[in-house]
């Protein structure tokens, strides 16, 4: 799926690197805990949280995320656009809450990380 594909699917408000939108989106995670974005996320992943933080940022970029995408309606400060576009990381915005987000993402295809065969281990390792 590419991220043009979640901005649409999310009716999402792409804030971030519109010229990015071309990549390809290998499986997604929700998460409101950086620990658990670092632990069970993956690069060519996306991560929809309530987290509206730079340090969800600066997580997702040592993770290489493709994307961060904020979820019931939450908007990012400048500061946290600002960080996202000197990393080159795109965000985005849904009105979705996050478990419905994920549904609609998980049902068009993007699959989860149990479920995505570059986990590390497979699905035996995941929670």
């Amino acid at each position: 799926m590419q991220l043009r594909d979640v901005a649409r699917i999310l009716e999402a408000e792409v804030l971030t690197c519109e010229d990015k939108l071309d990549l390809t989106v290998e499986a997604g995670c929700g998460c409101d805990l950086i620990s658990d974005m670092l632990a069970f996320t993956k690069e060519r992943m996306i991560v929809l949280t309530g987290l509206v933080s730079p340090q969800i940022i600066r997580a997702a970029e040592m993770v290489d995320l493709v994307a961060v995408v904020f979820v019931r309606g939450k908007r990012p400060t400048p500061d946290i656009i600002e960080l996202s576009n000197e990393l080159g990381l795109p965000i985005m915005c849904t009105h979705y809450p996050l478990y419905e987000s994920a549904g609609l993402l998980f049902t068009a295809g993007l699959p989860g990380w149990r479920h995505w065969p570059r986990a590390v281990g497979g699905a035996k390792d995941a929670p």
